[in-house]
């Protein structure tokens, strides 16, 4: 069986910008990746190799942005920002002004669009941009840390040359600006797993959002309860991404990585281990198809750069063993009380824990069963 071409999508340009210091987004955290990757031996090698991001084109940013919006971001990049730049999210606590801001948000878009762009042409089966998964950005809104929506204009780019596309997210807090972009289309299905919206920003994603005219129930939303868990996460994804991704049949996948549903993340109330990700991920492989994988949220660094890196290895099918990863743990990722290397450790769940989750995911699972899989005949 030939070995599949593996993209990461990284060059030192990149670890040049960063958002204010009172941002929780930590730009840092791909570099970080990078490095762990490199030290360990698992960046480069067969059928692994490294890919400078290129800037998006002005054309491709219009796929979605409009051009009010994004002159609007070029012009507070430089120093003329105002009340309508502010009424686009631009300056907002989370979007916060800052030198570089245009330039960080087209490169880190260009990465997602070299990745595909790649794959297209054959030159890459699966790719990793840890700088993308700005889900949140809207046609004329920053919104959540977000300026440019990478990763909905990789679905554009890919359906534009009649591909149907598997777009699954992972990060803790809905897709809410992919799922309205292909709201109402069937050529990109769109899954989101996060955190119940009564609970967290952005507030959409609820189970019985499924989409409109031609694009309903192709557009799944997968509300997780608090403290949500890795065996409850896994029962959730067992029972609804396979039976859609079979039916649907996708011609590739684009997965946002987030990974800010891990415990300890400071904007989020989960409690899962990276090991759900590494599950997850090795469930794509098994379709067979080019997977473009972006990074996100996550904002617990060590726990993000360790997720990210582990999501590499499980991509490229490079996971070192249990000996090489207990010995490079500590040192690499700086983690002197866990060395398990990648994987995180296994956290205990309480039955009070069990007692509110569950009965609360089979709720969800029913609804979106009702609403979506007769869609699909399922």
């Amino acid at each position: 069986m030939a070995t599949k071409k593996a993209i990461f999508i990284h060059s030192p340009e990149i670890d040049g910008f960063s958002y204010p210091e009172h941002c929780p987004f930590d730009t840092n955290r791909t570099g970080r990746v990078r490095q762990v990757l490199n030290s360990m031996g698992l960046l480069l090698g067969e059928g692994r190799s490294e890919v400078a991001p290129v800037p998006a084109k002005e054309e491709v940013l219009r796929k979605f942005h409009h051009k009010r919006y994004l002159d609007a971001l070029r012009n507070s990049a430089e120093g003329r920002w105002g009340i309508e730049e502010f009424n686009m999210g631009i300056g907002t606590e989370d979007c916060p002004v800052f030198s570089g801001m245009y330039d960080y948000a087209v490169l880190a878009t260009g990465g997602t669009i070299t990745a595909a762009e790649m794959i297209l042409s054959h030159s890459a089966d699966l790719a990793f941009n840890p700088s993308g998964g700005f889900h949140h950005a809207g046609q004329e809104r920053a919104s959540g840390f977000c300026y440019i929506n990478d990763v909905a204009l990789a679905c554009i780019v890919l359906a534009e040359k009649s591909k149907k596309i598997l777009y699954l997210d992972v990060d803790v807090h809905h897709g809410d600006a992919v799922a309205r972009a292909f709201y109402d289309r069937r050529d990109v299905m769109t899954v989101s797993f996060h955190q119940d919206p009564k609970t967290l920003f952005p507030g959409t994603g609820f189970a019985d959002e499924t989409g409109t005219g031609p694009g309903q129930g192709y557009c799944v939303n997968v509300p997780l309860p608090v403290d949500t868990y890795d065996e409850a996460y896994l029962r959730a994804f067992e029972a609804i991404l396979p039976p859609l991704a079979t039916a649907y049949e996708p011609d590739m996948i684009v997965f946002e990585f987030g990974a800010d549903a891990l415990a300890g993340d400071p904007l989020a109330h989960m409690q899962l281990t990276n090991n759900v990700y590494a599950e997850i991920i090795s469930h794509l492989l098994t379709y067979d198809k080019p997977i473009l994988m972006t990074g996100g949220g996550g904002y617990n660094v060590e726990n993000t750069v360790r997720a990210w890196a582990l999501g590499w290895t499980v991509l490229t099918g490079t996971q070192c063993d249990h000996i090489t990863s207990a010995a490079v743990g500590g040192v690499m990722l700086e983690s002197t009380d866990w060395q398990g290397g990648l994987r995180d450790r296994a956290i205990a769940v309480t039955a009070e824990q069990r007692a509110k989750v569950e009965p609360a995911m089979n709720a969800t699972i029913e609804i979106i069963k009702s609403k979506v899989f007769s869609v699909h005949g399922l």
